[in-house]
């Protein structure tokens, strides 16, 4: 068993929680409200109001578990609400996205799920169990974004004070965005550039296919790529396919493993959310990273049959832009461009607790369509 589990700390770590029963995470000073008999389970959240969750000025600690549920789970409330996490005292977060994204839940669907990071139980319930280092002070802050008030927000910052963090330590960050659509032939950025040391943990991505312009084709040949250490035209790293980089294979159903997972995938709404978590495989890098992944698609039998009647000017996948002509496509379909709507919360370990990364885009461009 891990010696962790069985034996003390060094002297000085301590253990505190912050929520709304003990919002300072103060020593002795949690339970209070209504003689101590849950007189402040939880808070509301008014539209555009910002709440720090959990805050320590000063001093080395970690964060090990987060947990929270809000009375308002819609898309508008998942991907309107937003949450940044400060390390060190710096003024730029290292944890920027929207609520829902950030605890593994795309396109604002809450489904239940759980993985190596995160977890939803029932579709209600928000969890993670990232470590989050910091040497000198966090911050945590959620902001409602959006134009309806919150009644009730629950949440419990479950974290250590004095932990000793050695000069290998990293900061944990996370990076969301979202194109819609992407541009043709131009790869979409899971994690645009970074520069520094550091580990690429993964992502959660969220796709709603392009309905109307490819008839229901798959969406889902693109490959991931991941640029290292200096990486410019072609990746270090390259996989197959989208469904493929999340261990399935040939198309996308749900499901929820350890390391990767498809808590959601609608063939009837067109929506699909996927994870993959990479523990067993590590990614490191000591100079910069840039993860990416291609927008192509396949049609074959009814799917190219239909294309062709409807005559779509396709473009086929490859250098350049040429057009399909339907009359040579081959018996086992086309490989073809798209441009879709897609959406990602990435995270990955740094050596310093900010970042080079845009600001998180504003909530009319998070939520448009959902």
């Amino acid at each position: 068993m891990p010696g962790e589990i069985f034996t003390l700390p060094p002297v000085g770590v301590q253990t505190r929680w912050a929520s709304p029963e003990n919002p300072r995470a103060l020593g002795g000073h949690g339970g209070r409200a209504n003689g101590g008999r849950k007189g402040a389970p939880n808070v509301p959240l008014r539209a555009g109001e910002s709440l720090t969750l959990a805050h320590e000025p000063s001093g080395s600690g970690t964060i090990r578990r987060i947990w929270m549920t809000v009375s308002d789970r819609s898309p508008a409330v998942l991907r309107g609400v937003r949450v940044d996490f400060f390390w060190d005292g710096t003024d730029q977060p290292a944890v920027s996205a929207p609520m829902g994204d950030f605890f593994g839940i795309g396109l604002g669907r809450a489904a239940p799920f759980e993985n190596v990071f995160f977890s939803n139980t029932e579709g209600k319930g928000f969890n993670t169990c990232l470590p989050m280092p910091f040497r000198d002070g966090m911050r945590l802050v959620i902001t409602n974004e959006t134009d309806r008030d919150i009644a009730m927000l629950f949440y419990d910052v479950d974290y250590t004070i004095g932990d000793m963090h050695g000069p290998d330590t990293l900061y944990l960050h996370a990076h969301f965005r979202r194109e819609n659509p992407t541009t043709l032939q131009r790869d979409y950025e899971i994690l645009p550039a970074v520069s520094g040391r550091g580990r690429f943990l993964g992502a959660n991505i969220g796709v709603i296919p392009n309905r109307g312009d490819y008839l229901r084709t798959w969406w889902g040949e693109g490959e991931v790529k991941i640029y290292l250490d200096g990486d410019t035209d072609f990746p270090t790293l390259c996989g197959t396919g989208a469904e493929d980089y999340v261990g399935a294979a040939w198309g996308l159903g749900a499901f929820a493993h350890r390391y990767q997972g498809c808590p959601l995938a609608d063939d009837e709404e067109s929506l699909y959310c996927f994870y993959r978590y990479h523990v067993p495989d590590p990614i490191y890098f000591r100079e910069g990273i840039r993860v990416a992944v291609q927008q192509i698609g396949h049609a074959g039998g009814e799917g190219l049959r239909r294309l062709q009647d409807d005559a779509k000017p396709i473009v086929v996948a490859g250098a350049g832009r040429v057009a399909v002509d339907y009359s040579r496509a081959s018996a086992s379909g086309i490989l073809f461009e798209r441009q879709d709507d897609w959406s990602s919360c990435a995270y990955f370990y740094l050596d310093r607790p900010n970042n080079d990364l845009p600001p998180l885009a504003p909530r009319a461009e998070r939520v448009a369509g959902l």
